[in-house]
């Protein structure tokens, strides 16, 4: 199923392409280079622009390019959204998806276009001014834990494609944009899009998407060493407030093994033993940093040693063994609090 939705955004979901070609030109006349017609632009233009640039311009600095390239993009020109664009990015977002740009146009430029057409509050995240899109995405997947085989990357060039494809999403080129289909097909994209419109059917929503979109199962422990101290972590995940650590079950992983593999991967800590505490439905948690459904598979383990040294990963970034009164008085995530309530009332963190 896919849950995120990552968006080029010139030639993909805007028509910017008359005021880019204003800039581009008037880029080629401050340095004394002839005017190129609309068609010879979308011929020879390509990503990374780095290289384009460095092609039709070797001389000069790309600093200098930029700088003139700002100045002559016509400010405050309105920008009209592809067909279907509107359309598909409210129906994604009723269906709860994900959905991050990531273009090569200016941030000031994506911004204020977005703005604009009333889209901001589409999109999770803006990352513009990438020059390679190929080695940023996977970082950007990671760095939202996005599932790469939940995601789609959607653009109208062959560099889209080869980010899609380095990630391990799906790649899909839609066509209309800065490069013909013919060209989009050489980049062996895993699907061709006529348009948005034709999205909706590889996503294979409709007007019940959002009851599609099923609970995430998930692991988590409330730790403790052999003093009886608990562990507790702050992650971002959570808006910042302390809880235990877990993650998701992998397809065909048992859960006790899911959750030995996500405490050595989030702590570096091994578990002794563990015990099965309960099961927290928790849906749309406001606490949690994103729409969501988990169900929350709770457990009490213990880990060998006094006040054991932690080794967190990216997803949290603090942590603190503390007795069961401190950590009731921590900003905890509701789930967690909920859990330590459990533990407290059927005596299972006694030594």
């Amino acid at each position: 199923m896919i849950r995120n939705v990552v968006f080029d955004w010139s030639g993909t979901l805007a028509d910017d392409l008359p005021a880019v070609l204003v800039a581009v030109n008037g880029v080629f006349e401050d340095h004394g280079l002839p005017q190129w017609t609309k068609e010879e632009f979308l011929r020879r233009f390509r990503l990374p622009f780095t290289e384009f640039y460095e092609e039709v311009m070797p001389q000069i600095p790309l600093a200098q390019v930029a700088l003139s390239y700002l100045r002559h993009f016509p400010a405050g020109q309105p920008v009209p959204a592809l067909p279907h664009a509107e359309e598909l990015l409210g129906e994604l977002r009723g269906a709860g998806v994900r959905m991050v740009v990531l273009s090569s146009a200016p941030e000031v430029h994506v911004v204020e276009q977005a703005k604009e057409l009333g889209w901001m509050e589409f999109f999770e995240q803006f990352h513009c001014g990438v020059v390679d899109k190929v080695a940023h995405l996977p970082k950007l997947l990671q760095a939202l834990d996005m599932e790469p085989g939940q995601t789609v990357m959607v653009g109208d060039m062959r560099h889209d494609v080869a980010a899609g494809k380095a990630a391990g999403a799906v790649a899909a080129a839609v066509c209309g944009g800065y490069e013909s289909a013919e060209l989009l097909r050489t980049g062996e994209p895993d699907v061709m899009l006529a348009d948005l419109s034709a999205l909706r059917r590889l996503l294979g929503r409709g007007r019940g998407a959002a009851a599609e979109m099923a609970p995430v199962a998930t692991v988590g422990a409330l730790i403790r060493e052999a003093g009886g101290r608990l562990l507790m972590i702050q992650t971002h995940k959570w808006k910042h407030k302390w809880g235990i650590p877990g993650g998701k079950i992998q397809r065909g992983e048992a859960c006790e093994a899911a959750l030995r593999r996500e405490i050595r991967e989030e702590t570096g800590l091994e578990l002794t033993e563990v015990r099965f505490v309960m099961v927290q439905d928790c849906v749309e948690p406001p606490e949690f940093m994103r729409s969501a459904h988990f169900l929350l598979l709770n457990y009490v383990a213990d880990c060998a040693g006094s006040l054991p040294e932690v080794r967190l990963n990216e997803e949290a970034q603090r942590w603190r063994w503390v007795t069961l009164e401190e950590a009731g008085a921590l900003d905890l995530n509701e789930p967690t609090r909920v859990l330590l309530e459990e533990c407290r009332n059927r005596g299972m963190l006694q030594a």
